[in-house]
């Protein structure tokens, strides 16, 4: 998945980001491929991502919206509340220490932290794009679907399956 790596340097390159960009950017492709990600690992941020493409004409600001695609699952533990916050405060952190814009840094806070409960305001485009692009897999063919419902049970394994059941038909 070399292409991520690129599609970061890009990114980030366009935002003005300075120091060791590419270094900050291994250490969160590192995060995707942790032991406990079955769904939420790289080829989820890599098909996130290609939506993102796929509807960047949608979008107010695209590399804004790439960032907080690249960060939304940044952090990840499924026995943990709170992830989407963690996530945008890491992202705060790291694009921080980039020198990236204020403005940016916290635009790209605020969409993930939306991530949490998909919930756009209606002229929100960015956060719209960054939705549907983290939904997009609810949308996928029969196989690929069930691919990724085995895969998000198996990280939520420590929950029973009436809670499981529950929690994924508020989703």
């Amino acid at each position: 998945m070399r292409h991520l790596a690129d599609t970061w340097l890009a990114t980030l390159r366009r935002v003005g980001a300075r120091g060791d960009v590419a270094g900050a950017g291994a250490d969160l492709l590192l995060r995707y491929a942790e032991p406990q990600r079955r769904y939420h690992d790289l080829t989820h941020l890599d098909e996130v991502l290609h939506h993102v493409e796929e509807l960047a004409d949608e979008a107010a600001a695209p590399d804004v919206v790439r960032l907080a695609a690249f960060f939304h699952d940044a952090v990840y533990d499924p026995a943990a509340p709170g992830n989407e916050e963690a996530s945008a405060q890491l992202a705060g952190h790291v694009l921080a220490e980039l020198r990236v814009g204020d403005g940016v840094v916290g635009d790209v806070a605020r969409l993930v932290r939306i991530t949490a409960t998909h919930e756009a305001d209606g002229g929100d485009r960015d956060a719209a794009v960054l939705c549907d692009a983290d939904l997009a897999i609810l949308a996928a063919d029969d196989a690929r679907y069930a691919e990724y419902a085995a895969a998000v049970r198996a990280e939520y394994a420590h929950v029973s399956d009436a809670d499981f059941a529950t929690g994924r038909a508020r989703i």
